[in-house]
C-alpha cells in the first residue's frame, strides 16, 4: 500500500454542506457521504488514506471555487446512508453485508485566505492539464497533483480578482 500522501479536490453545494458547516462540526469532522459514482467509490476504497488532503470546492454556486482545506482522517468504510430508505441517498440495492457505497471522514483544517475561482483555475496555464478544468470531468471527487495542489496554495497569496 502507498504510503505518500496523496491530494485531492471534493465538490459540494455551500447550501447543502459547504466549508462553515464543516468548520462547525465538533472537532471540524464529519463523514463525507452521498458518493453514488463507481469511479470515486473505488478512488475511497483504493487510494484514499488518513493523513491525505483535500481542497474543499464550491460547486453549483454563483462563483464556484476553492475555499479550503481539509484531511482525511479515515480510510473508507459503508455509507450507511444507503441503508436507510429516510435518507436522501438511499440506496435499495445496496445490502449492509455487501456495501455498493463507501464513505471517507474529514476534518477541517482552514479556510482559503481567498476564493480561488473556477475561472481562475480555468485560465492558468499551469494547471491546464488539473482534471477540474477538464471538458466534461464531472466527478465529484478528483485526485489532484503535488504540483496543482502547491500552485494552488500559491495562487492563494495572489490577488486573484474573484470578484467575492
Amino acid at each position: 500500500m502507498d504510503t505518500a500522501m496523496a491530494y485531492w479536490l471534493m465538490k459540494s453545494e455551500p447550501d447543502v454542506y459547504g466549508i462553515d458547516h464543516l468548520a462547525a462540526e465538533p472537532d471540524g469532522t464529519e463523514h463525507w457521504d452521498g458518493i453514488r459514482n463507481y469511479q470515486v467509490r473505488n478512488l475511497f476504497r483504493d487510494r484514499f488514506q488518513p493523513g491525505d488532503q483535500a481542497f474543499f470546492y464550491h460547486s453549483n454556486t454563483k462563483v464556484p471555487g476553492i475555499v479550503g482545506i481539509m484531511e482525511v482522517v479515515s480510510e473508507a468504510y459503508p455509507d450507511h446512508t444507503a441503508f436507510d430508505p429516510d435518507e436522501k441517498y438511499y440506496d435499495p440495492k445496496s445490502d449492509p453485508d455487501h456495501p455498493r457505497w463507501l464513505m471517507v471522514d474529514v476534518r477541517y483544517i482552514r479556510h482559503l485566505d481567498r476564493l480561488i475561482t473556477l475561472a481562475e483555475l480555468k485560465a492558468d496555464p499551469a494547471l491546464a492539464d488539473m482534471r477540474l478544468v477538464q471538458r466534461g470531468n464531472r466527478l465529484s471527487v478528483m485526485p489532484v497533483s503535488e504540483v496543482e495542489w502547491q500552485h494552488i496554495l500559491d495562487m492563494e497569496k495572489q490577488d486573484g480578482n474573484d470578484n467575492r
